[in-house]
């Protein structure tokens, strides 16, 4: 098996990016190469060719190697929901729920699995990218790891151990990664990476230097920071830094950041808008008056994220919004909060029960254990779309009688208020299509570029591959990888 691991010293280094960059350089050189992590935890996820759900990083990290998404590129999934407990989605198909209690034991077992799907990708390709999770310096979490050395020594992939010096002291971070892991798992790394560099490397030449005598692991280069990683679908620990940012006389768009807020990458496409401003509202901040477009997003737990958005009166920002004649938008989660009540008689996200909504749309939700998850294509609002569902829960009612969507296999999407200013729907994914967003745009008196947001991601994936050739000695990684042409 032909595989390398890329770990961090932290979360947020930029692992993600570096792994699809260097899938499409890869990919670029002729090479079949499919991307891999064992365990993630993140609620943006995406629909996979085989049925399930992965990560969206490791659906993004797939299209960079010009492949399908497939379950194996992520056997383990952890979605946060309530009460310090995730949902856990193994190789694609939810297998109920581990809590903050249970963590620990709970990934053990889950070892033999992760390891079948690698050797599965293994086989069907040239090399296998592998990002880690978090860093291996969390020592505390090594005992039955399967995200970092744990996975790394059972399935004997070599190393190459990231750090972000943007966030300054890498020098400690690398070696201090060194000093703190136990000597087998610091044999696994062979190598080390600079990410997201400001300025001339050439100021750095000592640092590096330093890092490699005080590790003995040698430098594969210096990532500089790339403007073409902008381009690309959001992270978790990015969005909620963004906070509000609003410049006069712009199309705004505003989404209540809560607090299990799940693939709020479907606002990207509006935001790389030139005449648009997307401002992701923080909890102690009301939405701003002057938005043209509120967006209520997908969510992990619907029922704990809509007593949330009362808490921070939210509701009466969404409320007053509507009756000033302005537009809302619920995606998912989003839509099931605008109908009249939403019930979870089976405790599906946590404890049972149920709860009344923002009553802008004349439909109700059950929530239900089975999940939904289909690619869709379709049109709504007289342009057309791809995307995908992924939702638990069934939504009926008046409204649905106006649907938001019609789809290209004949179901019926979502809902539409009387008023035709209160959308809800099922679709994620939606606004990427230039022809969806266009007549959006347009309801909300704005213009659109009219640019296929998957063509924007694919050139800013070959951008950042161009710059990974130019700064990373990518044969020592195909070297390390044990790769022989």
């Amino acid at each position: 098996m032909v595989s390398v691991m890329l770990q961090g010293t932290g979360s947020d280094v930029g692992k993600s990016v570096l792994v699809a960059g260097l899938c499409r350089a890869l990919a670029n050189r002729g090479l079949r190469v499919l991307p891999f992590k064992p365990q993630n935890m993140s609620n943006n996820a995406a629909v996979t060719i085989d049925g399930g759900e992965i990560g969206r990083a490791q659906a993004l990290q797939a299209m960079a190697c010009r492949a399908q998404a497939h379950t194996d590129m992520n056997p383990v999934l952890l979605k946060p929901q309530a009460d310090r407990t995730a949902q856990l989605v193994v190789q694609g198909k939810v297998r109920g729920t581990l809590g903050s209690a249970n963590f620990l034991e709970g990934r053990r077992p889950l070892l033999p699995e992760v390891l079948e799907s690698h050797a599965r990708l293994c086989a069907r390709a040239d090399i296998v990218v592998v990002e880690g999770a978090g860093s291996p310096a969390e020592i505390n979490l090594r005992a039955g790891d399967i995200a970092n050395m744990g996975f790394a020594r059972a399935a004997n992939v070599p190393v190459v151990l990231v750090g972000d010096i943007d966030r300054g002291g890498v020098i400690a971070a690398i070696a201090g990664t060194r000093a703190v892991i136990n000597p087998e798992d610091a044999a696994m790394i062979r190598g080390f990476i600079i990410n997201k560099f400001r300025g001339d490397p050439a100021l750095f030449a000592d640092g590096y230097q330093a890092i490699e005598r005080l590790t003995d692991w040698p430098g594969l280069g210096v990532v500089p920071w790339l403007p073409a990683v902008a381009r690309l679908p959001s992270e978790d620990a990015v969005i909620l830094e963004r906070g509000l940012s609003v410049a006069s006389g712009r199309c705004l768009v505003a989404c209540p950041i809560l607090p299990r807020i799940s693939n709020f990458d479907d606002l990207d496409p509006l935001r790389q808008e030139p005449d648009v401003d997307v401002a992701m509202v923080p909890p102690g901040m009301p939405i701003p008056r002057e938005v043209d477009l509120i967006v209520l997003p997908g969510s992990k737990a619907t029922l704990a994220d809509l007593a949330f958005l009362r808490a921070q009166g939210w509701d009466i920002d969404v409320i007053a919004h509507h009756r000033a004649g302005g537009v809302i938008l619920g995606i998912c989660g989003g839509y099931q909060m605008l109908g009249r009540r939403i019930a979870d008689p089976t405790g599906i996200e946590g404890e049972n029960g149920a709860a009344e909504g923002l009553a802008l749309l004349d439909v109700e939700t059950t929530l239900t254990s089975r999940k939904a998850l289909m690619p869709v294509s379709g049109a709504a609002m007289g342009g057309t779309f791809d995307g995908y569902e992924m939702h638990m829960g069934v939504t009926a009612g008046p409204d649905c009688d106006r649907p938001f969507a019609v789809l290209d296999d004949g179901r019926r999407d979502g809902a539409m208020a009387a008023d035709r200013r209160v959308f809800g729907t099922y679709c994620h994914g939606l606004l990427s299509a230039p022809g969806f967003r266009g007549q959006l745009l347009t309801l909300l008196k704005a213009g659109s570029d009219g640019v296929d947001h998957t063509h924007r991601i694919d050139t800013a994936l070959d951008e950042l591959a161009d710059a990974l050739e130019r700064h990373l000695d990518i044969p020592a990684l195909l070297n390390i990888a044990g790769y022989r042409r």
